[in-house]
């Protein structure tokens, strides 16, 4: 009977530990609209950076990250001409999730949709 209770008790307790755990993650797609492929893809958020190497013209990138701290996102690549392109984008708050979708556009430009919870 007292392991029986014993048992009870630490299921109840990590179910409760795990009840109170969240992941804040934010689901996003960078797509390239240049016109033209892209090299060098960096996207620098608060406390972290993602890219890749390369994006074909009409090519989507998608990555899923976690906010931790809180500043501006910047996207940064090299056009085909070898030119670098440093964009600035919306401010991310820790603890935010959603999705963000990224339109790299023609003349080093950029559309931000963000669709992301307030900051709590």
């Amino acid at each position: 009977m007292k392991s029986s209770r014993v048992s009870l008790f630490a299921a109840l307790a990590i179910g409760t530990l795990m009840a109170g755990c969240h992941s804040y993650h934010v689901e996003t797609t960078v797509e390239n609209r240049t016109g033209e492929p892209i090299r060098l893809l960096e996207v620098d958020y608060p406390s972290a950076s993602f890219g890749k190497d390369a994006l074909a013209d009409g090519a989507t990138y998608p990555y899923r990250f976690q906010i931790n701290g809180s500043g501006h996102l910047k996207v940064q690549y090299v056009s085909a001409s070898g030119q670098t392109k440093t964009i600035d984008g919306p401010e991310l708050k820790e603890r935010q999730e959603g999705r963000l979708e990224i339109m790299l556009l023609p003349g080093g430009k950029a559309e931000f949709h963000p669709q992301l919870t307030p900051a709590p």
